[in-house]
């Protein structure tokens, strides 16, 4: 593989590991309150289940979307999603009440497999909004020498895929260090959906460049001019959620601290 082209892969893998930890950090604590009232054996239990199901969802419709990814019409719905669920997150977060669905979650207790089933549920809406993120941001990137895997050249589904099973790692095991991260910088989580929905935007550009639109010239979406652009507002974006943070020193409450159980 040519090196640019490695260097090219390797950066949005690496951007797709940063957006992955800090989305799976809020996710996380949605599964924590979800399974917080159960032993903490069968609590372990509960999320492994969860998670089994929601790693092979993530790629199973994977392989469904590399199929469909072409069609500019599900490119279309897939920004208008991912832009979507970047401006309804920041205002549930600014406006609506921050504790009301947490509220919800504490009153909804289930039995152990009814919890699983909540947990499954929760996961497969995680995997989709991170499955169409990957896709937004790799679905430009130039092709490989690597044989097609389903509709997607081999080189991109395997970054795509990589990112999914790095954030599934991540919510199971080292959400603990991100859900601190964003407790400090409570900024990077706003410019982590904030970053989502910039994705959507690089998406509804490639769908704008699609043949059979052809509203921008074909090949603005992967033009260096473009490139350059999207990722220097997406650098100026994740700086600013860095910088503009205020430090918060608080203990963690418990239930955030025992999001790994």
């Amino acid at each position: 593989m040519d090196l640019s082209i490695l260097l090219e892969y390797s950066w949005v893998l690496l951007l797709l590991i940063a957006l992955e930890g800090l989305l799976a950090a809020d996710n996380a604590l949605v599964l924590a309150i979800m399974v917080k009232h159960l032993p903490e054996e069968r609590r372990k239990k509960a999320l492994f289940y969860g998670l089994a199901g929601a790693f092979v969802f993530r790629f199973l419709s994977l392989f469904v979307i590399s199929f469909l990814v072409n069609v500019w019409q599900i490119q279309a719905i897939g920004a208008l999603y991912l832009m979507f669920i970047a401006i309804n997150h920041i205002f549930r977060k600014k406006v609506a009440n921050k504790g009301k669905n947490e509220e919800k979650l504490e009153k909804k207790q289930s039995g152990f497999w009814g919890t699983v089933l909540k947990v499954e549920l929760a996961d497969i809406a995680f995997a989709i909004d991170s499955i169409l993120a990957a896709v937004a941001l790799a679905v430009t990137l130039p092709n490989t020498n690597l044989p097609q895997i389903g509709g997607l050249d081999g080189g991109k589904f395997l970054v795509i895929f990589a990112g999914g099973i790095i954030g599934l790692i991540i919510m199971r095991f080292a959400a603990n260090f991100f859900v601190k991260l964003l407790h400090t910088k409570p900024g990077l989580e706003i410019a982590a959906f904030i970053i989502v929905g910039w994705v959507g935007v690089k998406l509804s550009v490639y769908t704008l460049s699609h043949p059979q639109l052809a509203i921008l010239p074909e090949g603005f979406a992967k033009s260096p001019q473009w490139k350059i652009t999207f990722y220097a507002v997406l650098i100026l974006i994740a700086l600013g959620g860095w910088f503009l943070s205020k430090e918060k020193q608080e203990d963690l409450p418990e239930e955030k601290s025992n999001e790994n159980d």
